[in-house]
């Protein structure tokens, strides 16, 4: 927000120049991004007075003015089309100085000009120019333009946090001022302009929830002609707003000054009355700007008996707009619901003054203020007669400011300092606040247009910067060390992602918020968790997994001439459920493209294929106890069938890993193979603690055996059914061979097992090994259907 020094100055005026000003802004949380001078030096430019206008004689489209300067009259050559005698001009006299020029004496057509008439422009006060700058007619021949028009400003940029509505706006900052340096405001009470004419009009609230206040008022026969003044267009000009007519740039001006939006209807055109209400799904609106939205079935809508006449608190209509004829006006101040106004305007694309400032919350008790003040201003301007102020209120709709605890021990706890009682109590005066002292602290009601303040850390971060935090001395504290707790039978989640870097992922840190669309096609069918106020509709509800965020990333390294990627991710997801939200912490990752990164020996090495992830994943797995998880073919739609497995942990799933669906990767517009995993991080922290183990002094014994079994079976129910036997000579098994071909039919294939068999008492004989053998081989008969392959 852009704000003039000067302006704001008649309001608050403290004993302090302008760095120090800025500086106390700053450190009061209105962080001033910048200011500049509200125009440039113009030494040299006065006011003058045009005498007489001739026609050149040597120039059809030229004037030989008389201007009086102040000090002498002097003849101007000037081919603005608005020059005529009688008028207040800028003048720039022979030497000044403009921005890129230097004024001299100039023969032009053979006539000598001793100066130039200046067009806003030319003294850089605006972009655009349609003629020279016109002055009232009051305005004293001779006086510096900086003087007259109080060009010797600063326009101070403040950046405001979303807290902070209340600051958009010259009285909001003069409030902040006012409590800092201890000055009262200057200007605070807004005059009452009494109705003159019985002209009413009816308001409803339909929609008491979004906008529990709406006031308005009828203002009959105002002049079309009248222009707005010279003090106001530069006061708009210095707050970035653009002069457009008298209506507009008072509802504007009071916006700045008060910080309340308002807009001004055609009387004439409205019909019946004004109804807040809900917009009708597929209603259309054409709006100011020109364009034409289609509304949603919780658009608030200003709407008159015929239609819709305005986006509430976003836009006004077309069809009711102030035009160059217009006498009659029905201004509208309206309170409207922040929490059901946020994000509506970034749903139409738009964004307002007014969707800004309603967005962060606007006094409720301000509305019926605002009206006085542009009734006062309107019929200065351009006169009128108004009529009684409408006031509409769902009091059990209007927001309540809540009542505070403020404990006098809090405050040094939290500040770590000590802070008079007398001096709290007079910060929170300053700001307005209602207080009422007890025993331990205070009652403390914030004023309506304070909605931060809630609780007691509200109040106490409010004292922390009226007091300054940079006149907070800084203290050692005395501390003591305390060792947190650890346990060995935990793996920390840093531990696991320093494996991830070790099998060479990166990681990736993501939104929480994902698109409808991508969420769906990578948990099909799973309800979603929509946010209230998105950022936009691509990031409008909560990830069920961490794959939509990684694969988005995943397609942009690709879409950058990047075909080898290998990212991870741990995070939170969220699953909504009948006890309410699950947020369960997940790690997942993703690769695709060659195994090895690129280099003489990457082509032979190859692509990376469902093995390459599952090694990555049992080496996380390896961490806690490999042997606890078991791994069994995925129906999950999301992956390549065949290519995918789902991860469990004594019997419960907690995850999968596998190729995406060739159809998902349509979908996604990735045209090469992706292998993904993602598993819950809470059950693979947990670990077993080391135990010793002697190790045996006599020799072990490997026995291979080749097994016939049928081809859809998982070769894990082989070594599920070895390990089951429970033989203390059996110290491991392990594949290291499947083969499916010609010598092998009937839908079978051909599984190769190593046996590692060792005892700790005693070396171990044939008969030990072939009794051993020989069970394993009926037990899997008996459950597997498996055969010994002959040679």
């Amino acid at each position: 927000m852009e704000i003039s020094e000067n302006w704001l100055r008649e309001w608050v005026d403290p004993p302090v120049d302008s760095d120090t000003l800025i500086s106390q802004l700053t450190m009061a949380g209105l962080e001033v991004e910048g200011w500049r001078r509200a125009a440039p030096v113009l030494d040299g430019v006065v006011v003058g007075a045009v005498v007489t206008v001739e026609k050149h004689p040597d120039a059809d489209k030229l004037n030989v003015c008389q201007v009086d300067d102040g000090n002498e009259q002097v003849a101007v050559v000037c081919g603005a089309k608005n020059v005529r005698a009688g008028l207040k001009v800028a003048f720039a006299r022979v030497g000044a100085e403009l921005p890129g020029i230097r004024i001299k004496k100039a023969k032009l057509r053979g006539v000598e000009s001793f100066g130039m008439i200046c067009s806003a422009s030319e003294l850089q006060l605006a972009e655009t120019s349609d003629g020279i700058l016109e002055l009232p007619a009051d305005a004293p021949a001779g006086t510096s333009i900086v003087d007259y028009l109080s060009l010797d400003d600063r326009i101070i940029e403040i950046d405001l946090t979303p807290n902070r509505g209340d600051c958009l706006s010259i009285a909001g900052v003069a409030r902040e001022v006012s409590a800092i340096n201890r000055v009262p405001l200057v200007r605070d009470e807004v005059s009452t302009v009494p109705d003159s004419i019985s002209q009413s009009f009816s308001v409803s609230l339909e929609a008491s929830e979004h906008c529990p206040r709406y006031v308005g008022r009828v203002i009959r026969g105002i002049d079309p002609q009248a222009l707005t003044p010279l003090w106001m267009q530069e006061k708009l000009r210095r707050c970035g707003l653009r002069p457009i007519s008298p209506v507009v740039d008072i509802t504007n001006y009071v916006m700045m000054e008060l910080g309340q939006p308002m807009h001004g209807f055609d009387f004439d055109k409205l019909s019946g009355g004004i109804c807040v209400r809900l917009a009708e799904p597929g209603e259309k609106l054409a709006l100011l700007d020109q364009s034409e939205v289609e509304c949603f079935a919780d658009t608030l809508l200003i709407a008159d008996h015929k239609g819709a006449v305005a986006l509430a608190g976003i836009m006004g209509g077309l069809d009711s707009s102030v035009q160059a004829d217009t006498r009659n006006i029905f201004l509208e101040a309206a309170h409207f619901s922040a929490i059901k106004l946020a994000g509506k305007a970034r749903r139409f694309g738009m964004h307002t003054d007014a969707s800004h400032r309603f967005e962060r919350g606007v006094d409720a008790q301000l509305p019926p203020i605002a009206i006085q003040r542009a009734s006062e201003l309107l019929i200065e301007i351009a006169g009128g007669e108004a009529g009684p102020l409408i006031d509409s209120v769902d009091d059990s709709r209007m927001p309540v400011s809540p009542q505070v605890t403020l404990r006098f021990a809090q405050v040094k706890r939290l500040l770590g300092i000590d802070v008079e009682r007398d001096e709290i109590s007079s910060i929170l005066q300053r700001l307005n606040m209602q207080v009422s002292e007890n025993d331990d602290g205070w009652q403390v009601v914030p004023p309506s247009y304070r909605f931060d303040i809630n609780i007691e850390a509200d109040l106490i971060e409010e004292i922390g910067r009226l007091i300054g935090y940079n006149n907070i001395p800084g203290t050692r504290e005395a501390s003591h060390v305390r060792m947190d707790s650890f346990s060995e039978r935990r793996i920390g989640v840093n531990q696991i992602r320093d494996i991830m870097v070790e099998q060479g992922y990166y990681e990736a840190i993501t939104y929480s918020f994902v698109s409808p669309e991508l969420q769906e096609i990578l948990d099909p069918g799973q309800a979603t968790l929509p946010l209230a106020n998105p950022i936009s509709t691509d990031m409008s509800v909560m990830r069920t997994r961490l794959l939509p965020g990684l694969l988005q990333a995943l397609r942009h390294n690709l879409n950058r001439q990047q075909p080898r990627v290998r990212l991870f991710e741990t995070g939170l997801c969220f699953v909504p459920a009948d006890d309410g939200l699950q947020q369960t912490p997940h790690i997942a990752g993703v690769i695709t493209g060659s195994r090895l990164p690129e280099g003489l020996y990457s082509q032979a090495a190859g692509q990376v294929d469902f093995f390459d992830i599952k090694g990555d994943l049992e080496a996380i797995l390896r961490s806690s106890d490999l042997a606890a998880f078991g791994f069994q073919p995925s129906h999950d739609l999301v992956l390549h069938p065949g290519q995918s497995a789902d991860v469990s942990l004594n019997g419960k799933a907690i995850g999968f890993v596998g190729g995406l669906h060739p159809s998902v990767l349509k979908k996604l517009g990735i045209n090469q193979p992706v292998f993904v995993f993602e598993i819950e991080l809470s059950p693979i922290r947990d670990k077993s603690l080391p135990k010793f183990s002697e190790m045996s002094r006599f020799p072990s014994i490997r026995r291979d055996i080749a097994l016939l079994v049928d081809a859809e079976l998982p070769v894990q129910r082989l070594l599920d059914q070895i390990y089951s036997i429970k033989n203390q000579i059996l110290q491991e098994v392990f594949v290291f061979d499947v083969y499916t071909g010609k010598e092998v039919r009937n839908n079978r294939k051909s599984v190769a097992l190593g046996l590692i068999l060792q005892d700790f008492s005693r070396t171990l004989v044939d008969e030990d090994v072939e009794n051993l053998v020989t069970k394993i081989l009926a037990q899997l008969e008996e459950h597997c259907n498996a055969v010994l392959r002959e040679s």
